[in-house]
Order: structure tokens, then sequence, then C-alpha cells
């Protein structure tokens, strides 16, 4: 049996119950195409381990590890496009957020701040992040302090709680937050936002055989596009998905080899 794995964007949890829903339509029109597909996904395993599992099917991943270590691992199918503010098509932004009682106006205000991250394996929580504040550094130093949370919902809290100044959010996590989890980004707002990059890729296995790759890419475009699943697909925000290939996701790879470039290879 293969593995599906969406886990990216899984909270708030009307998030998360939609994104098992589309799976289970998605899947449905898998099979009726005659490839085999797992009815529901699976939330046994971490997120970053479906990704080089052989047996994976379909899963998503983010765009800074696919161009740090996926590259030869996986292949893309798609990348989703998502109707939230920050987004173009299949590229978004990071918002960059302070407390919301935060004197900051703008990034040189935040200099000596605390930064929360949430992974420095994360594309809009760390690359993104890096590149906006790249140009500011002074012998490789901005911030007097970085905390590693684990998740962007975890940084959100820290800069709303005041035990960090600042963090960068996907603009996708912002919008769901804000969405349905309203009172959690009360107390912050947004300063900023980051340059804008490809967004994070729906992916499968490398040894997926390219016939079963064109099944894939026509069953996920026909689901978004199913009237049945309208209301499912607004709560994720989900208008279509943008065949993007290996060579716009070099795109982040730049970011990261022109921030190393200016002095400033890593968050500090």
């Amino acid at each position: 049996m293969s593995l599906a794995s969406l886990a990216m964007y899984v909270s708030p949890p009307p998030v998360k119950e939609a994104t098992g829903l589309f799976w289970a339509a998605l899947a449905n029109r898998i099979r009726a195409s005659g490839l085999d597909a797992p009815a529901t996904l699976n939330d046994d395993i971490r997120y970053d381990e479906a990704w080089l599992r052989p047996d994976l099917l379909f899963g998503q991943t983010c765009g800074y590890p696919y161009v740090q270590r996926l590259r030869e691992h996986v292949q893309l199918v798609a990348t989703p496009v998502y109707g939230l503010p920050g987004c173009d098509g299949p590229f978004k932004c990071s918002f960059v957020i302070v407390n919301a009682q935060s004197p900051a106006r703008s990034i040189e205000d935040l200099r000596g701040a605390r930064a929360a991250i949430n992974d420095p394996g994360s594309n809009s929580g760390y690359n993104l992040f890096r590149a906006f504040v790249a140009p500011h550094a002074v012998d490789g130093r901005f911030f007097s302090s970085v905390t590693e949370t684990g998740g962007h919902v975890a940084s959100i809290d820290a800069v709303s709680s005041g035990t960090a100044d600042v963090a960068a959010i996907d603009c996708i996590t912002f919008g769901n937050t804000l969405r349905f989890d309203p009172d959690r980004v009360a107390g912050v707002r947004i300063l900023a936002e980051t340059a804008k990059g490809p967004g994070l890729p729906f992916i499968t296995a490398a040894t997926t055989p390219a016939k079963d790759l064109v099944i894939l890419r026509r069953a996920l475009a026909e689901t978004i596009a199913d009237p049945a699943l309208a209301e499912v697909c607004d709560t994720l925000s989900l208008r279509g998905i943008s065949l993007l290939g290996d060579s716009d996701y070099e795109a982040l790879a730049a970011l990261d080899r022109a921030a190393a470039g200016q002095g400033y290879p890593a968050i500090a």
C-alpha cells in the first residue's frame, strides 16, 4: 500500500478536517483512474519522514528542504494556488510580525530584538526571513537572541506573549489562523512582507512512474475544480494548481546563497 501524507497545513481544526475530506475525494478520483491510493492520510509519521519514503504516492513539502536535500529523491507533482493575502498564484511571502503593542515601524527598529524561528529548515520561517534581514546585519548579526519554537503557531504565540519580539510567519498559516482562530493573532500585527517565493509543492516519490504522475496531476486539478468540493476547497483557500519545475524552486536556493554572500549565512 502506498503512502499519502498532507501534514504541512493542518491547523486550526477546520483546516485539518478539510484536508482529510479533500484527500478522501482526491483518493477516490485517483483510484477511479486505475491507480491504487490509500483511503486515508497517514498521521502516524512525522511530516518530514514521509518525504523520503519510497512508497510516497502523494505528499507536500516545503520549498527550502526541497532545494536543499530532496531534489534527487522526489518528483514535483504541482504547486497549490491559495487565495489568501500574501499569495500571488503559486508564489507566497511570509509576514514579519511583531507584538501588537510594539513601537517598531521598520526592520531597523528591531535591531537587537529577540527573534523566533520555527525551524532552520523552513523556507517561510527561516530562508525568506533571513533574506529580509540580511541587508541590515552587521558582522553576521542583527538580533540579540534567536529561539527555535518548532512551528509557526508557536512562533505567533511567542510574539503575542512577549517572549519574542519578531518572527516570520508563512502567509497561508497566518491567513488560516486569522480565519479560524482569530484570537491567536489578536496580539500581533504585520510589520512587513518578505520577498515571495514558490509555495509548498505536492510531491511523489522519485520512483513513481511517469504515467502515474500524469494521473496524479489530472486528479488533483479535477478535484479542486469539482463543485461538490467547493466548500472544502474554500476552507483550505485552495484555488488551483500550477506546474512549477525545479528551476522555479532554484530561486529559494539563490536566496540562501545571497544571504551568505552578504555575510549572513544564519539568522543571528
